[in-house]
């Protein structure tokens, strides 16, 4: 697997996403890959939440990173969270 690259913007969106990096690299690593709009790449994962976000409690949530494969690596442009 080619080394992940987090663009500066979604290194900053991250925490106000309610996510992490590692989540991220695992939802890439891990979750089947499909095109997405402006030819970039995206991928879904359910991860187990179990806790509270934004005053309310979320069981699961889902990762969606958007991303680019480039020759040497691949490079994370944003990243989307859902609770529920």
């Amino acid at each position: 697997m080619k080394p992940i690259r987090f663009s500066a913007h979604s290194s900053e969106q991250l925490f106000f996403r309610g996510t992490s990096e590692e989540e991220v690299i695992e939802t890439i690593n891990t979750a089947s890959w499909q095109s997405a709009e402006m030819e970039r790449i995206e991928c879904r994962k359910k991860i187990h939440f179990g806790n509270e976000w934004n005053k309310k409690y979320y069981q699961k949530k889902v990762v969606r990173p958007i991303f680019i494969e480039e020759s040497g690596e691949i490079v994370v442009i944003t990243v989307y969270t859902y609770f529920f």
